[in-house]
């Protein structure tokens, strides 16, 4: 499975310059590519994020999350997460699961991975419980 450019230089801005919220990534089966589908802009929610994850589709995504910690110290975290619905097509959760860890090595900087099959095992309180 070929990554296309676009994703690693969209990743890029997201980490270095913060210039997305979040980035949602899928596979062009027939051009055996993965591509970004949705920037999400720096002042979107989390639930702008899940809502923009198709119900029975497979996608990856990459979000930026911003917390403050026990100290009152405000960082962020960089998740990916591999969204795949019990509801989508089998053949299309093979070809996610079987790229997954290639399409992860091309963006440098993945602080925290996220496996869900629905949307309440990345619900905000998993994302701050596995931030810290």
């Amino acid at each position: 499975m070929a990554v296309h450019d676009d994703c690693k230089l969209k990743f890029l801005e997201l980490k270095a310059k913060r210039t997305y919220r979040y980035i949602v990534f899928k596979i062009e089966e027939k051009q055996k590519q993965v591509v970004v589908e949705k920037l999400g802009e720096p002042t979107q929610s989390y639930d702008d994020f899940t809502s923009s994850l198709p119900a029975d589709e497979c996608r990856y995504a990459v979000y930026d999350f911003d917390f403050v910690t026990a100290e009152n110290c405000q960082k962020s975290r960089i998740f990916f997460i591999a969204w795949s619905p019990d509801t989508s097509r089998v053949r299309s959760k093979m070809i996610y699961a079987s790229s997954k860890d290639r399409f992860k090595r091309e963006l440098d900087g993945i602080q925290v991975e996220l496996q869900a099959t629905d949307p309440t095992e990345m619900g905000l309180d998993v994302i701050r419980s596995r931030a810290n």
